[in-house]
């Protein structure tokens, strides 16, 4: 205690001495000072840099030297109120004032003299376990640092390797819920492949009093941890911080590398990203080439990995945790963008849409004409006959909905109410209402970038489905989200569709 100044705060840190101990004891409270290290020669006789340290998804650049060096590190501990989702706010606990927390990069071999400062705002003590140290609590006993104070220690980084680093205050499970931690990449002595992208993505599970993107200003709620029922699971410490203007970039023919990591508490990651595969992954973080041509690898909390893919085709690329809800109900999405010549040799894009008539595919275009006749028949007989109309529509919204239960719930929901910030409401959508064109156009061709329905703003993306759903299927389907949740229109007829298709 003779460490920690008088001030205000003294009473909350004697509650929170208390807490820590009656915690169970992996809970790393403060240690005795021992004063500072006594270097041997050679160590003190190596060149002394300044880590340069990097918000995410940046990662800094590659150690290029081949010797060891004595590397300080000053880091921040910061707690702040930022967004979670569009309308709420969250008090996150971070290291360098994002979640996850700064990127470190050291070379194995360097003796790292470790700083953790705890910013005076601060209401709560803090600390650092680090799993790339080798000692007692990865550094957390010789780290517990009180408001406004800070602690420093020395460890050498004998492993390579990427390295989850995390806070280790009692409650454990509530400091890193609210965000506390990062990763920090010990290189191997001769260094990593080179990549022309790195970037830096962490998985982290938060349990909020309060709904999914439920407004207003959210903390972490206890039970819900205890119980594992996560309110967000979220890449990058929010709704839709790798989509849109956010997204991750690259260009056709790059290597594009993704340090990813899982922060917690509790869940595992399924990290995939839909359309590539990995060419080489790193398992679990370790320094060596595991496996090649990987589509999904398991990564568990406090866990990580690092993964490696040349990007061929231009387009969109999903980053997902695959266990689904997670990212289309949850909030674990994020977007790789690459831009760059299309070769429809790897990836053609749709290249016929023709009629499929099944076991009568024999009799081939005659019967496709004697189809186009009745059809036309039936829609003229439908036209000068107002009941049979009424009961088309209803045909038709019945199969609408259908292609929609089968397709678009997840992101829209079945009540049709979207969510928040990402995917637009359809129920008493005035965008969707406002342009029958726009609407088929969207179906068929997707859409990207911020839109404003109803005097909200979302920005996300709408894969298109023209390679999925044929004419009738989207006529199907905008007619039954035109005429449910407060929606009227006319039927969408197929020939509105191909119209547009035809553009």
């Amino acid at each position: 205690m003779n460490s920690i100044r008088p001030s205000s705060r003294l009473p909350g840190l004697l509650l929170a001495a208390l807490a820590l101990a009656a915690a169970p004891a992996f809970a790393e409270g403060p240690s005795a000072v021992v004063g500072p290290v006594h270097l041997p020669p050679d160590v003190a006789a190596l060149p002394v840099e300044q880590a340069v340290l990097a918000s995410p998804p940046h990662v800094p650049p590659p150690i290029t030297r081949r010797t060891p060096a004595r590397v300080v590190v000053n880091l921040e501990v910061k707690e702040v109120t930022k967004r979670i989702a569009d309308g709420t706010e969250y008090t996150f606990w971070t290291y360098g004032g994002t979640v996850p927390g700064s990127f470190i990069r050291i070379r194995a071999g360097d003796v790292v003299e470790f700083h953790l400062n705890n910013h005076p705002s601060s209401k709560l003590p803090h600390n650092i376990d680090l799993h790339a140290v080798t000692g007692a609590g990865g550094g957390a006993a010789s780290t517990f640092t009180a408001p406004g104070h800070s602690s420093q220690f020395t460890f050498k980084a004998l492993n390579p390797g990427l390295y989850v680093y995390h806070c280790a205050t009692a409650p454990v499970p509530m400091h890193i819920g609210n965000g506390m931690y990062g990763l920090i990449l010990v290189e191997p002595e001769e260094g990593l492949p080179p990549a022309d992208k790195e970037y830096y993505v962490m998985q982290g599970d938060f349990y909020a009093n309060g709904a999914y993107a439920g407004g207003g200003l959210q903390t972490f709620d206890t039970p819900k941890s205890i119980d594992e029922h996560p309110t967000y699971v979220l890449f990058n410490g929010a709704v839709g911080s790798l989509v849109g203007d956010n997204a991750l970039t690259a260009e056709v023919g790059q290597r594009v590398r993704l340090f990813f990591g899982v922060g917690g508490p509790n869940l595992t990651s399924s990290f995939h990203v839909i359309g590539e595969i990995f060419d080489k992954v790193w398992l679990e973080g370790g320094n060596r080439v595991a496996q090649e041509n990987v589509q999904t690898t398991l990564v568990p909390a406090g866990g990580s990995t690092i993964v490696d893919f040349k990007v061929e085709v231009p387009g969109t690329f999903i980053l997902v945790d695959h266990s689904l809800s997670r990212a289309f109900n949850k909030g674990a999405i994020g977007m790789l963008k690459v831009s760059g010549a299309a070769d429809r040799v790897v990836y053609s894009g749709k290249e016929v849409d023709a009629v499929y008539l099944g076991s009568a595919a024999e009799a081939g275009s005659v019967a496709a004409k004697r189809q186009d006749e009745l059809e036309q028949k039936i829609a003229a007989e439908i036209k000068a006959n107002p009941a049979i109309a009424g009961l088309a529509k209803e045909v038709r919204i019945e199969k609408g909905k259908q292609v929609y239960m089968q397709n678009c719930f997840a992101c829209h929901l079945p009540s049709g109410e979207g969510m928040a910030g990402v995917f637009p409401p359809l129920a008493k959508s005035d965008f969707l209402q406002a342009d029958r064109e726009r609407a088929i156009r969207i179906v068929l061709k997707g859409l990207s970038g911020p839109v404003t329905v109803n005097g909200q703003t979302y920005n996300g993306v709408m894969p298109p489905q023209g390679e999925v759903l044929n004419p009738e299927q989207i006529a199907d389907v905008l007619t039954y989200v035109t005429n449910s949740w407060g929606n009227s229109a006319e039927p969408f007829t197929v020939d509105e569709v191909r119209k547009v298709k035809g553009e």
